[in-house]
């Protein structure tokens, strides 16, 4: 079986490459992938090259396919998962695997299994570890976020807070309390809008803070407030004074619950000073610079019993829990969502992530196609009348992409979706 590939054979070196996968043994499975959404930590991975930690040393001589947040449709099983695996399946995946004591990772491991190519092969511990997970979704977009969901609902679930009683840890977001995402209307902000305002024992106040009135009123659109929960979105860049304008909007609490969703050391310390007492402090955005610091009141650490926590990846309960959130409409994965392309994209969209404006990045690793933003179908479709279809499509879904767009999109292209 051929495959065509983005592989990463050193730092800032992406390449586009045809060759023959192996033929796959009896504890493997041969797979088509049909979408991998592209993640930050895919761009600080390429960044760094060997250096980065989950990268393998040797890249220049085994490259390895980049790309985690993906998913597809089984081809042929192995003799070993026969009984569980089909062919003609979707799946997703968990890419975050712990094998045997060994930290490996889909998009940063392998040379033959990733997100961006069209064909791959899926490794024995992926099955072994139970992270080759059945989807049942209408789209394959959807499963590709599944997994930065999943992220978020991770960090969710690491925040934690104290008892003067007993010395037991409280886990998850304080009930009814005040919660605070720095970053807010970035992607993984909007997710984690979107997951507080879902949780039915979760935050009463919400404040999403960022610093583009343009991606403010997108959220503002696609993320109104529901469940009797308070949103407000909050432009910093318009305040004298961050700080004592958000303290104003607890009513002079602080928040209980405070993310970071930017890996910058003005909003961390802003992020420290509305902490309330007892306030759980997250840094979820991983940065590319390893000394990153800044300056955090340890006063308040002893008196006020502030606290801090940080997570990468999620765990296979976190991504079940996306699946089904998503599949119980209680989530909406696609308000992430603001440009697709085709594979010829996937290298220049990496290589340039955090300069393309926007959310998340779709790449259909089935077809060519430029990284084209949702936002500019209805003008492309002058020339494309693919385009204005798609338009259509997403206009039926207040100018998010949908299932019915992919189905547009890949019965253009003549994608089988079976096999």
């Amino acid at each position: 079986m051929k495959t065509k590939a983005i592989r990463l054979h050193g730092a800032k070196d992406l390449r586009v490459e045809e060759f023959d996968l192996p033929e796959i043994r009896d504890d493997e499975i041969l797979a088509k992938i049909m979408t991998d959404s592209v993640c930050m930590s895919t761009y600080k991975l390429v960044q760094q090259g060997g250096a980065h930690k989950r990268a393998p040393d040797n890249l220049a001589e085994n490259p390895v396919i980049v790309g985690h947040e993906m998913a597809g449709v089984i081809i042929s099983v192995g003799a070993k998962w026969k009984d569980k695996y089909r062919p003609g399946q979707r799946f997703t995946i968990q890419p975050s695997l712990n094998f045997n004591g060994t930290f490996i990772t889909p998009g940063y491991s392998y040379s033959y299994f990733g997100g961006d190519c069209t064909y791959g092969v899926i490794p024995n511990e992926v099955m072994e570890l139970n992270c080759l997970i059945p989807i049942k979704g209408e789209s394959f977009f959807q499963s590709s976020l599944a997994e930065p969901i999943a992220c978020v609902i991770a960090g969710y679930n690491r925040m934690y807070h104290t008892s003067d009683v007993n010395h037991e840890h409280a886990m998850g977001v304080k009930p009814q309390g005040n919660l605070i995402i720095f970053g807010a209307c970035g992607p993984m902000g909007l997710a984690a809008i979107d997951y507080a305002l879902q949780l039915e024992n979760g935050p009463a106040l919400i404040v999403a803070v960022d610093v583009s009135e343009e991606r403010i009123a997108r959220a503002q659109t696609v993320l109104p407030a529901r469940n009797n929960k308070r949103l407000v979105f909050f432009n910093a860049a318009q305040s004298n004074d961050v700080v004592r304008d958000l303290l104003s909007l607890s009513g002079g609490k602080g928040y209980d619950d405070v993310f970071v969703y930017a890996p910058v050391q003005k909003l961390i310390e802003q992020a420290d000073k509305v902490l309330a007492t007892d306030g759980c402090l997250n840094f979820f955005s991983g940065p590319v610079d390893k000394n990153l610091s800044a300056t955090i009141n340890m006063y308040n650490i002893h008196y006020a019993k502030t606290h801090y926590v940080g997570f990468t990846g999620s765990t296979n309960q976190d991504l079940l829990d996306a699946i089904r959130l998503s599949d119980e409409g209680r989530i909406n994965p696609t308000v992430m969502l603001t440009h697709i392309g085709g594979l010829n994209s996937a290298i220049e969209t990496t290589l340039n992530l955090p300069q393309i404006p926007g959310g998340k990045k779709l790449i259909y690793t089935q077809i060519d196609l430029p990284l084209t933003a949702i936002a500019d179908f209805r003008k492309l479709s002058a020339e494309n009348p693919l385009f204005g279809k798609l338009a259509d499509a997403c206009d039926r879904a207040k100018g998010c992409w949908s299932a019915e767009a992919e189905r547009i999109l890949l019965e253009h292209y003549n994608v089988d979706t079976t096999k």
